[in-house]
């Protein structure tokens, strides 16, 4: 099996190819892609990282323990910002304090829960179902986080995907769950 290198490095290379079918779908298939320089480079970044992405299901992988703090920073971000209206101990300095504690627990329990809950070495996290899963994200982090043209976030939501396949089958295990 292609290790984490190999993984990258794919990506890294065949993002042109990719490039190259959306021009194709779009001009053929009539599917409304934007190809923006801005929605290419973030297509660029979201298909590289999906070219190993698959393997964050095993603890021992490197694209496991990047994703695990950027999980619990996540989550501990979100706690804080969702709490620190709600906290009312007196100064506001003691609130935010009180608020980014309860966030930096939530991020201290997201660490552990995010190993816990990823389920066995390639399971469904290694199917098409999380590829799709992914290139959603991509398109909701384009078209409602950026705000980008819908056409944008269909092309970032093709290439996040595409790069999340890249990895399913180089590991020639390409499967729907």
């Amino acid at each position: 099996m292609p290790n984490y290198d190999v993984h990258l490095l794919s990506g890294i290379v065949t993002y042109p190819l990719a490039v190259f079918i959306a021009f194709m779908i779009r001009d053929y298939a009539g599917i409304p892609f934007v190809l923006s320089t801005a929605a290419m480079v973030i297509g660029y970044a979201l298909y590289v990282l999906g070219s190993d992405l698959p393997d964050m299901d095993h603890p021992n992988a490197l694209i496991h323990r990047g994703t695990k703090p950027i999980v619990a920073v996540a989550v501990g971000s979100a706690v804080f910002v969702q709490s620190v209206d709600s906290v009312h101990l007196g100064e506001p300095w003691l609130n935010i304090t009180a608020a980014w504690g309860i966030g930096a627990l939530a991020a201290f329990v997201a660490w552990f829960a995010f190993t816990w809950i990823m389920p066995r070495h390639r399971g469904i996290v290694h199917s098409l179902l999380f590829a799709a899963v992914y290139g959603l994200l991509g398109y909701a982090l384009v078209e409602f986080g950026l705000g980008m043209s819908t056409g944008e976030a269909l092309f970032v939501g093709f290439a996040a995907f595409s790069g999340y396949t890249l990895h399913l089958l180089l590991d020639r295990e390409v499967s729907l769950l």
